[in-house]
């Protein structure tokens, strides 16, 4: 969330900035200034009440020592203590306002990042070349479908529509792709990989931003008040919540790989076919703590991490600078990497990395101190997809496709999947 200090201090500042995502988000930092303001002077009030309490129950004291009628003042300070309890459940009922309120608003935006909504992302650098083909190429379903192993029916027949089922080496494929790209990150990029829960608490929801806003677009188990993650990020980056780290211990990079569980609210009918948009999938995730000074220098670090696998699997991509308006709710800045699909002749998202700043932190109170004597500080939280499974396979067998129906795969894969191609079973 967004310190209120600064909402006090630089209010123009920060309305300007939510202004950049959303007109009417500027009304939420006056309904807090106006909250806090109001907070602020029953609290003031409160403790002189507090003041005046202390010094009559003093005079009591005194008055039943000299053994003299002290009545009155002990009906005044019973008078003074109800005025105390009636303004400290404003001040409870301020707090709490506040909160919701700040819990609310979105991250500002960075000011290098363009104003206004998806049609604003910039486009900062392409890598490699469209695959070519001397026939129509294939979606990746058809292809799936042809060659035993993707079925979208038996898997709706099971959960609904968006579960796909991976069978034979669609299912080995998915295997290794996962393997290979935590290998790269632990033994190429420094990350250490963890193994985490795939139910997570309303607080840790909260914490990376989730909750409230994307409820809707959550699964939960109501009878344990616990919900199904939507992405590794927030398990990982809740595993220092509530901590206090030394400056020493950051940087810290995190690698997860985990299920994915998403809803998908209000994307009805929108490329829905085959791997596009589901509501289970694999992804693989970076995560970093840093000092305040590294945030942009770790995202850009953290985006060409992603950026090397798909460059190992020879997929022609690029890179997106999202605008304002297309930011997700936590996010400062965002860089989405996306890969050509020549089947669908789409580009398909398959990495946002994004530095969060101190939103996610103070949330989750992450802290760390930079010496004995220094004051605790926010720590600044980046994470980005390195890399979400189904539109990468949609990719590859889209690319990879090959006139009499199989699909070759990229080199660096060889020894993760143990084939180097995809063949129709007979």
């Amino acid at each position: 969330m967004l310190d209120i200090g600064r909402l006090r201090h630089e209010p123009e500042h920060v309305r300007d900035a939510l202004a950049k995502r959303d007109a009417a988000l500027p009304s939420m930092v006056d309904r807090v200034l106006a909250k806090d303001e109001e907070r602020r002077e029953a609290l003031g009030v409160v403790n002189d009440l507090k003041a005046e309490r202390n010094r009559a129950s003093r005079r009591v004291g005194e008055l039943k020592r000299a053994g003299e009628c002290a009545d009155e003042l002990i009906a005044q300070t019973r008078d003074l203590g109800q005025k105390i309890g009636e303004l400290d459940a404003v001040v409870r009922a301020a707090d709490e306002e506040i909160r919701s309120t700040l819990l609310a608003i979105p991250n500002t935006p960075l000011d290098r990042v363009p104003a206004g909504g998806e049609e604003q992302n910039e486009v900062l650098r392409e890598w490699g070349e469209p695959a070519s083909f001397t026939f129509e190429p294939l979606p990746h379903w058809e292809i799936g479908e042809r060659l035993g192993i993707l079925d979208l029916l038996r898997g709706a027949k099971i959960s609904g529509s968006g579960f796909p089922v991976l069978l034979g080496d669609g299912a080995r494929l998915q295997r290794g792709l996962i393997n290979f790209f935590l290998d790269v990150h632990t033994s190429e990029h420094g990350y250490t990989e963890v193994r985490v829960p795939y139910l997570v608490t309303t607080d840790a929801m909260t914490g990376t931003g989730q909750l409230p806003k994307f409820a809707e677009e959550s699964y939960q188990t109501e009878r344990d008040g616990l919900w199904l993650v939507p992405t590794a990020e927030v398990p990982v980056t809740n595993l220092h919540r509530e901590e206090l780290l030394r400056a020493d211990d950051l940087p810290i990079r995190y690698t997860a790989y985990s299920p994915c569980f998403r809803r998908e609210a209000g994307a009805a009918g929108k490329d829905t076919r085959g791997l596009l948009r589901v509501h289970q999938f694999d992804k693989v995730e970076l995560v970093r703590y840093e000092v305040p000074e590294r945030s942009l220098d770790a995202l850009e670090e953290l985006t060409r991490e992603a950026e090397m696998l798909i460059e190992y699997l020879g997929l022609h991509y690029r890179r997106v600078l999202l605008a304002s308006g297309d930011l997700g709710q936590a996010g400062a800045m965002t860089y989405d990497l996306e890969v050509w699909a020549p089947g669908v002749k789409k580009w398909l998202e398959v990495s946002s990395c994004t530095t969060f700043l101190d939103y996610q932190a103070r949330r989750a109170q992450i802290r760390f101190r930079r010496a004995q004597s220094s004051k605790p500080e926010y720590v600044h939280t980046l994470n980005g997809s390195g890399l979400a499974l189904p539109r990468v396979v949609a990719a590859l067998l889209e690319t990879y496709q090959t006139k009499d129906g199989s699909v070759s795969l990229p080199e660096a894969l060889h020894p993760y999947v143990g084939i180097d191609r995809l063949t129709a079973s007979a």
